[in-house]
């Protein structure tokens, strides 16, 4: 008699547990809420029942390796970035496929960004996450189209890629939301100068937020510098030198805010005590080490890097079809993270 070949949901069945656990447990997805004893259960079950799953078999019968490359341009050597690879990877163990990642250049040319689509394809990837560093919008290389593609963080110019982004707009009514909620209703924002998604986005939604709450948004006080320390420092000094200096600070990043931080110090300006500050990124590096700590908006780069690959898999499985959801970005949520920079107004 033929021997039954053991799969995972003959380990779910003897386990008592359901397949995702037990897919959980066996690729070691660290934010899988299992307990000590379920694991040590699931991996006594799989070992006596002798299931390992056979990739070579899985390979010829599906025409699938069971890899996922990720172009990741820059974020391998940016730490808060660095969780969109985290959750790419995590999501990518739970269905059981494995990453393998190319650290690219945010400046680097078409051509040399083509050579490492092809560098994963003569790897016989299933399918391709690109992930930038920062929201933009970008020209894909050619060659990505011959696998299944999903863009992290990013937009396509031509619209015909799947990509999810950050909710820039959304974040930023968060962040003036937390001013206004406290009170303030002189409130400054210090923008940056490059021309992408979130200089925009992140204006429309300063504005419509003052508007909204009454208040005249698009004559709010705005000044606008490099999106670094030093462009904060120089933007807030010219915002606090305003007759009409604000109480209350929405800094396009926490870089700026930092740089925020250091021009109210000079200037004998306390924080939260007579300026309120609120950030955008949650940089914890930034965020949770000044003094005070920065109330800011968290990108969702988990959430990103997560998402991005089940849409990438589902793909590559045939359960869903990728150029229904080319049409426009999937656009994720930026959500508060509360600090001690701002309290209500003095006056």
């Amino acid at each position: 008699m033929t021997n039954k070949t053991i799969g995972i949901k003959d380990v779910a069945i003897a386990a008592g547990v359901s397949v995702t656990t037990v897919s959980h447990v066996l690729n070691d997805v660290a934010y899988a809420r299992v307990s000590p004893e379920t694991r040590d259960k699931v991996k006594a079950v799989a070992e006596r029942l002798g299931y390992g799953p056979n990739r070579l078999a899985q390979a010829l019968r599906t025409q699938r390796t069971g890899m996922l490359g990720l172009i990741s341009e820059e974020i391998a050597t940016t730490p808060h970035a660095g969780r969109i690879i985290l959750g790419a990877d995590e999501a990518a163990r739970a269905r059981g496929y494995n990453l393998m990642i190319i650290n690219t250049s945010g400046a680097a040319s078409l051509e040399s960004r083509r050579a490492d689509v092809e560098a994963l394809l003569e790897r016989r990837v299933d399918g391709i996450l690109y992930a930038t560093m920062y929201h933009r919008k970008i020209t894909l290389p050619d060659n990505l189209s011959s696998v299944p593609a999903v863009l992290v963080d990013s937009e396509s110019l031509s619209g015909n890629v799947t990509s999810v982004v950050p909710d820039e707009e959304g974040g930023a009514r968060i962040a003036v939301g937390s001013l206004l909620d406290a009170g303030h209703t002189r409130i400054g924002f210090l923008n940056n100068t490059d021309d992408v998604p979130a200089t925009h986005e992140r204006l429309r939604g300063f504005r419509a937020a003052l508007n909204e709450a009454g208040l005249d948004g698009d004559n709010a006080p705005v000044e606008a510098e490099h999106s670094e320390v030093q462009g904060g420092y120089v933007a807030a000094l010219r915002m606090f030198r305003r007759p009409d200096r604000p109480t209350g600070l929405f800094c396009y990043n926490d870089r700026m805010a930092m740089g925020a931080y250091r021009a109210a110090a000079e200037m004998g300006i306390t924080i939260p005590g007579e300026l309120s500050v609120v950030g955008f990124d949650d940089q914890e590096l930034i965020a949770a080490n000044i003094n005070p700590g920065l109330t800011t908006v968290a990108l969702p780069h988990y959430e990103m890097g997560a998402w991005a690959t089940e849409r990438l898999i589902d793909a590559i499985e045939g359960k869903t079809n990728l150029a229904l959801l080319a049409s426009h970005p999937t656009i994720l949520d930026c959500p508060l993270v509360e600090r001690d920079s701002i309290t209500a107004p003095r006056n």
